[in-house]
């Protein structure tokens, strides 16, 4: 074990976030910590590390197990030196032995007969060998390369950088630290498309322990083998990716639920009898028999599955003309950067775009454009009865820390009561005082669906969306998508997200040399285009051989073979068997049904005998189910391999 809990039990204030939890990462493993927004995930991570301490229990870590957390408190570190510093940083030892190689070296020069001088020199040049030292800036650079910075980023000051970039480089010095165990918060909110591909290639690799905080459904599939979830102050661990975690828990829960209705019937059932004979001299001995082991009884909770259901409606007042939004001859450049050049696009009436590509590409800054808040040349044409609602990146910041929830809404210009806004802020999870919560208490979460709710109230038939799922859970991600999905407007989006996009687009935009291209066709689609495209251009850029010219003869065609009467009078034969065998397994699988209905009834098991009786015969229908499938499995491979023959 690198580093685990061992009965810990934590508590944030008078909120239990987790009671009586053993976790233990092992070397390899691979986790996805998950749970809906506010259940403390993160808050996990810092306890993990030593920020916070337990309740009760012990966080246990071997003495050598170093760790590499990443989280978004690290932002409030700056510094003037250049990204590649900042990033060399992980090699601290080098960084050292660099310095003292470059003294000895100068002191060597003055007394080169110094042999205990020459001796640490040669230490000096040993040590830095075998850690490798003289590639730390190849190293720095390329992970730098796939996290999306230019060669011209590399020397220019990290506190240039906006936070997102910021972060990839604090990132970038964790990978390179190559730690035993990588904590990662949240690490895709800050990446684009192409970097989060690179970051899973170089994670799938990574010889650490790895334990990931993501809403990316997409990531979680590819990068983990366990999920621990966090559910109602408890950690429930599954051995697989989040899609086995997804199904497994299915499962879980719908026994757990069968288990707890058998237990329901049979307490019922227990009941009634004490409830009939406790006043009978000849039975209240065994009444209280009954009753002692009802009180004895380990009783199954009921499953009531406790997630955030945000209720996200979107409503329209009017229906916009066939096209939104044309685009004709536009340019934007930022200085010597060129966004767009003579670009043309259009949007109709229901098309529903994923605006998609590495960051820097320009793509907040043609939504903006479309949107009108960013000035550029040539011509935005809007179409007639549009109403746009936009959701741009920087609405968190654009929320007023002093206004309360209700406030915030009340300032859109909707035109709703206080009622009605209530009503809305409900159904995204603020209900009752919530409402009157000030922004500057709220989590990045909570600001989130704030800004979600000011973007619905508008009820714009063009929505215009930059990011909408940072911050978001899993599960609100997919109701967002939802919601999207029964939107009858039409928007464009921009998002990292894998999963979200391929649940929302009909269409995909990318920029491409200062152009917007557009695909007809949803995100795998658009995925399987490009592989195709990739095989192409191998397959022309591979030089072929010619080959010696050769005749080629184009065989006739075979005469009609005679049928052969003795193989289809078999395949006739196993034809009838096999209808035979269909028709008794569907009255054998009807005959299943009925038995399980009669043990479902609670009154079956106040007759032991009828109770044995059902027992035994629905064992008994089981094997033939399993005999007639295995017949039914026979018989079909025969007359296919028959079928061809005839």
């Amino acid at each position: 074990m690198l580093i685990g809990f061992q009965n810990v039990t934590f508590e944030f204030g008078a909120r239990t976030i987790v009671s009586d939890a053993t976790w233990h990462i092992q070397p390899g493993d691979r986790i996805g910590l998950v749970g809906y927004n506010g259940t403390g995930k993160s808050t996990l991570l810092k306890v993990l590390v030593g920020e916070y301490t337990p309740s009760k229990g012990t966080v246990e870590k071997s003495k050598e197990t170093t760790i590499g957390y990443l989280h978004q408190d690290l932002l409030s570190f700056d510094t003037s030196d250049s990204i590649t510093e900042v990033a060399l940083g992980a090699f601290e030892r080098v960084r050292q032995l660099e310095k003292e190689i470059e003294q000895l070296g100068i002191e060597l020069e003055k007394n080169h007969e110094d042999e205990s001088l020459l001796l640490k020199y040669t230490d000096c040049l040993h040590e830095m060998d075998v850690l490798d030292g003289y590639n730390i800036h190849h190293k720095a650079e390329e992970v730098l390369h796939g996290l999306g910075f230019s060669n011209e980023d590399l020397g220019k000051p990290y506190q240039q950088f906006s936070g997102g970039w910021r972060m990839r480089v604090l990132l970038a010095k964790m990978i390179l630290q190559q730690p035993d165990v990588l904590l990662l918060d949240e690490p895709t909110n800050h990446l684009d498309l192409p970097s989060i591909e690179w970051l899973e290639k170089y994670l799938i690799h990574y010889k650490g322990s790895v334990v990931i905080v993501s809403h990316d459904k997409f990531f979680l599939n590819r990068m983990v083998n366990k999920i621990v979830e966090l559910y109602q102050q408890q950690l429930h661990i599954y051995s697989g990716n989040y899609e086995f975690y997804e199904t497994e828990k299915a499962i879980r829960i719908e026994m757990q639920q069968k288990a707890f209705e058998n237990q329901q019937d049979y307490i019922r059932q227990q009941e009634r009898f004490i409830e009939r004979f406790k006043a009978k001299a000849s039975k209240a001995a065994q009444a209280q028999s009954v009753q002692k082991r009802l009180d004895k009884l380990d009783k199954i909770e009921d499953v009531q599955l406790e997630r955030p259901n945000m209720r996200i409606n979107f409503q329209l007042e009017k229906v916009p003309g066939k096209i939104l939004v044309t685009l004709k001859d536009v340019t934007k450049k930022f200085g010597d950067l060129t966004i767009v050049e003579h670009g043309v696009a259009e949007i109709e009436r229901g098309d529903k775009i994923a605006l998609i590509g590495a960051n820097g590409k320009g793509k907040s800054t043609l939504l903006r454009m479309i949107a009108g808040t960013e000035t550029f040349s040539g011509e935005r044409i809007w179409g007639h009865n549009v109403e746009e609602s936009f959701y741009a990146q920087h609405q968190l910041e654009a929320l007023t820390l002093s206004n309360t929830i209700l406030e915030e809404l009340q300032q859109c210009g909707s035109k709703k009561t206080d009622v009605e806004l209530r009503s809305l802020l409900g159904s995204f999870l603020f209900s009752g005082d919530d409402v009157d919560k000030k922004i500057r208490v709220l989590s990045g979460g909570e600001k989130a669906r704030v800004a979600l709710a000011k973007t619905i109230v508008s009820r714009g038939n063009f929505l215009i969306l930059d990011e909408p799922t940072n911050h978001l859970d899993m599960h609100s991600v997919e109701l967002l998508a939802e919601a999207l999905n029964k939107y009858e407007g039409s928007y464009i989006l921009v998002s990292h997200d894998r999963f979200f996009i391929s649940m929302t687009a009909n269409k995909i935009w990318e920029i491409v040399d200062h152009q917007i291209k557009e695909f007809k066709g949803t995100y795998q689609e658009w995925v399987d285009w490009n592989e195709r495209m990739e095989k192409q251009k191998k397959a022309q850029s591979t030089p072929v051989k010619e080959a010696p010219k050769q005749v080629v003869e184009v065989p006739m065609s075979k005469p009609t073979q005679p049928i052969n009467k003795e193989i289809q009078k078999e395949l006739q034969k196993n034809q009838r068997k096999l209808a035979q065998v269909e028709s008794d397994l569907n009255k054998a699988q009807e005959e299943q049904k009925q038995i399980e209905l009669d043990l479902a009834n609670p009154d079956t098991y106040t007759n032991a005998a009828k109770f044995a009786e059902l027992e035994v015969a629905y064992k008994s229908v089981k094997n033939r189910i399993a005999e007639l499938n295995q017949n039914y499995e026979t018989l079909f491979e025969t007359v296919m391999e028959l079928e061809n023959k005839v």
